[in-house]
Order: C-alpha cells, then structure tokens, then sequence
C-alpha cells in the first residue's frame, strides 16, 4: 500500500492543490491527513491563497482515500464543509507491513509508525 502523509493545509487552496498533485503522481492508495485543513488559526497569519471552501471542494474528490484526524484549528462547522470524518483525535490505519498510528500532536505529541515484522 502506497501511503501519504500531509498535515496543517490552513485553508491554503494552493497547498492543497500541490499535495493533490503529488498524491495522483505518486498513485497513492491513502492519504492520511494529520489535520488543520480549513482554518489557519488566530496565531498564524493567512496562508497563501486562502480559500477554505476551495480546499474543502478539492478534498471532497478524493474522500474515498482519506483518512483524517483532528488538529487543534479543526472544529465542528469544518465538519459539515467536508465529506469525509476529520474529529477522530487519533486514527489507526493497519496494512500487511504496519500498524500506523495517526494524530496531529497536540494531544499525543507524537506520530509513530510500528514495524510489526
């Protein structure tokens, strides 16, 4: 299973158009998104090219491949933009090879990958 991992798009429609792009080009079979997707924050500044409704209509057409977690900018009312769940705070995703485990960081601080071989 081809996997990839994209985290803290803050509402960048550009951003999220990158990573699009090099999910198709790497023919992934899951993209597993460590979350932030459409708000940026009352710390950080406006992303380049921000348009949440954009990234949430780009991440719509690819729902049958995300996995989500939530991030500490993510809230309900992102919820309803977009198809696909994205409040889990962690997520496990098991492949022949691994066991992932999945979560933004703000909760667990970390991300880890166990090799079950």
């Amino acid at each position: 299973m081809n996997i990839m991992i994209a985290s803290d798009i803050h509402g960048s429609a550009r951003y999220c158009r990158d990573m699009l792009c090099r999910f198709a080009a790497e023919k992934a079979d899951k993209l597993i998104l460590l979350d932030d997707i459409l708000y940026h924050g009352p710390r950080n500044d406006l992303p380049e090219a921000y348009a949440p409704k954009e990234v949430a209509a780009l991440l719509n057409t690819v729902q049958d491949k995300v996995l989500c977690v939530r991030g500490n900018c993510d809230a309900e009312v992102d919820q309803m933009m977009l198809d696909f769940p994205i409040l889990a705070e962690y997520a496990l995703l098991c492949t022949e090879e691994y066991t992932i485990f999945a979560t933004h960081g703000h909760h667990f601080h970390t991300t880890w990958i166990l090799d079950l071989t």
